[in-house]
C-alpha cells in the first residue's frame, strides 16, 4: 500500500483544459507527497441532455467527435486495468492537444500504439458493451461536484477522511515544479472550505502547450 495521498482525476481526452490540469497534477506529484488515479468522465454524457441548449458548433462536437475517444478509454480500463490509464491519456493528449492531430480515430489508434495497447480496442468506437462503465465511472465524479461544472474532476481525502472535490483548477500554462506545488496547496486550502464553492475571473487566454 502506498503511504501517499491518493489524488482521484475524472477527465475527458477531447477537453484541452482537462489536459492541462493533468499536466498540472502530474507535476505537483514530483513535488508533493499525492499519487493520481485516473478515472474517464464524457462531456458527450454530462451534455446529452441539454443538446439543444449548446452554441452549434459545440453540439456538433459533442455529437460526432465525443463518444468514440471515452469508449476506447473505458474499453482500456475494463480489459486491461485501471493502471493503463495514465499512459493512455498522456498519449491521446499529446496527440490530440500538444501536437494539434484532433480526435479522430487515427490519433486514438497511434495513441494506443504509444500506451502499448492493443488496436483492437478501437472496436469499441462506434458502440461499447461498457457503456454501463463508462456512464458510471461519469457519475461517480460528476456526483462529487454536481452538474453545473465539466471535466476536470479532482478528489482528495480531507483531514476527516471524506473526499473534498472540485472541479478544475483552470489554468494556462500548466504551473511546474514549485508554482506547481503552490497552487495545489492553495486549491486545497479553498476547496476544504465548508461552504466554499467558487473563485473565477474571465479568461483572457487559450490553452497554452508551449511548456508541454
Amino acid at each position: 500500500m502506498s503511504d501517499k495521498t491518493p489524488v482521484d482525476f475524472w477527465f475527458d481526452p477531447l477537453c484541452p483544459w482537462a489536459w492541462m490540469t493533468s499536466r498540472w497534477v502530474l507535476e505537483v506529484e514530483k513535488v508533493r507527497d499525492i499519487e493520481v488515479r485516473w478515472h474517464v468522465m464524457s462531456l458527450a454524457v454530462l451534455n446529452e441532455d441539454k443538446l439543444d441548449e449548446l452554441p452549434e458548433e459545440y453540439r456538433e462536437l459533442l455529437e460526432t467527435k465525443a463518444w468514440g475517444p471515452v469508449r476506447v478509454v473505458i474499453a482500456a480500463q475494463q480489459e486491461h486495468g485501471p493502471e493503463v490509464l495514465g499512459d493512455f491519456y498522456t498519449a491521446l493528449g499529446t496527440r490530440i492537444h500538444n501536437r494539434a492531430e484532433g480526435p479522430g480515430k487515427e490519433t486514438v489508434a497511434a495513441a494506443l500504439k504509444d500506451a502499448g495497447l492493443p488496436e483492437s480496442l478501437l472496436e469499441h468506437w462506434d458502440a461499447t458493451p461498457y457503456e454501463a462503465e463508462l456512464r458510471a465511472s461519469h457519475k461517480e465524479g460528476i456526483d462529487k461536484v454536481g452538474q453545473d461544472v465539466g471535466t476536470p474532476v479532482i478528489a482528495v481525502p480531507g483531514s476527516d477522511g471524506e473526499q473534498i472535490a472540485f472541479f478544475g483548477p483552470v489554468v494556462t500554462p500548466a504551473p511546474q515544479g514549485e508554482e506547481a506545488g503552490r497552487l495545489w496547496d492553495g486549491t486545497l486550502a479553498v476547496a476544504s472550505v465548508p461552504g466554499f464553492y467558487e473563485i473565477k475571473r474571465s479568461r483572457t487566454k487559450g490553452p497554452d502547450f508551449s511548456n508541454l
